[in-house]
């Protein structure tokens, strides 16, 4: 670290051969995200022989290296908030939480504070990787904040880019628990279709034709009958947003009580009511994966909380 950057050498093959170059190099990079490569090289912040690369968009001739002069994370401007956080792993170099249904992971518009962010900066003070950004310091992955479960923190930046790039690779283990609207025939199948916003609603997500999307794999398994609905388990081959979600509503089995992508049967959403349950009966029930420093397997599992577990045994009378 030298005049607060760090600096990240970057060597693109022949594989990466016309690709965009913030492509290839979110692709050799998967601790940052596109977008934020994007804005790093446009700034100058990207150099090749000495000379900055200021242009994301050219083409990758193949056999390439490069400088990123990655700024040093600014002090988080959230504020440490002592909230409630379900810790069920710890060390010095991450933990894994069982986020609560309606807390926010990150600070954003109209959730400005009282965040997972905000319950982690209180918890860990500055020890928390800063390659998520002013506002999401040690956020590798999110879960909507109506969904329940499982997530992974990095507490520093070496166990930030080793999670970030099992994700990237999709070798981290993550089941969901759900409870769909009506009853599967097959007892188990997969959903294979890309996703993308919506262009005619940006607040959802849409499967989309090839090419216009990213690639979204969901193999789900029939777990138990209930009354007019099923308790499925959703593995994710891929982790985009809204993804189990959007594809058990593609296959006619929306989730119960999804505000957005359908909330199921009548008889359901009376059921809701009764029970006071309004959000969507999502939870991510198992997490595993590589310690990225370690390198030991880590796996852990999350009971159904309280209220998915009245609306499953309501469903089952």
């Amino acid at each position: 670290m030298t005049g607060g950057y760090s600096e990240v050498e970057i060597a693109l093959d022949a594989s990466h051969a016309g690709w965009r170059l913030d492509r290839a190099l979110a692709a050799t990079v998967p601790s940052l995200s596109r977008e934020r490569l994007k804005v790093l090289t446009k700034a100058g912040a990207l150099t090749r022989d000495g000379n900055a690369v200021r242009d994301p968009a050219i083409k990758v001739k193949g056999d390439e290296r490069f400088i990123l002069a990655i700024p040093a994370p600014e002090p988080a401007h959230n504020e440490p908030q002592e909230i409630p956080l379900p810790i069920v792993y710890e060390d010095e170099h991450l933990l894994v939480v069982d986020k609560p249904a309606g807390l926010v992971v990150h600070p954003a518009a109209g959730n400005r504070d009282g965040t997972l962010v905000n319950a982690l900066l209180h918890h860990c003070g500055g020890s928390l990787s800063g390659i998520g950004g002013v506002a999401r310091p040690g956020i590798v992955h999110r879960i909507d904040k109506d969904t329940s479960g499982l997530l992974v923190i990095a507490k520093h930046d070496k166990a930030h880019e080793g999670l970030a790039k099992q994700f990237a690779d999709h070798s981290i283990d993550r089941r969901y628990l759900a409870i769909v609207s009506g009853v599967p025939r097959q007892a188990d199948g997969s959903v294979d279709a890309p996703l993308a916003r919506s262009p005619q609603n940006r607040k959802k997500i849409a499967i989309v034709s090839a090419g216009k999307g990213k690639r979204a794999v969901t193999h789900w398994k029939r777990l138990e009958l209930l009354n007019d609905a099923a308790l499925v388990e959703c593995r994710l081959e891929t982790g985009r947003t809204h993804q189990v979600r959007v594809h058990m509503a593609s296959i006619g089995h929306p989730l119960v009580g999804d505000p957005v992508y359908g909330r199921g049967k009548a008889v359901h959403r009376k059921l809701l009511n009764q029970l006071d349950f309004k959000r969507q009966a999502l939870h991510a029930a198992h997490l595993g994966f590589i310690h990225p420093v370690t390198k030991g397997r880590l796996s852990f599992d999350s009971a159904l909380p309280s209220d998915m577990q009245e609306l499953f045994t309501a469903l089952g009378v």
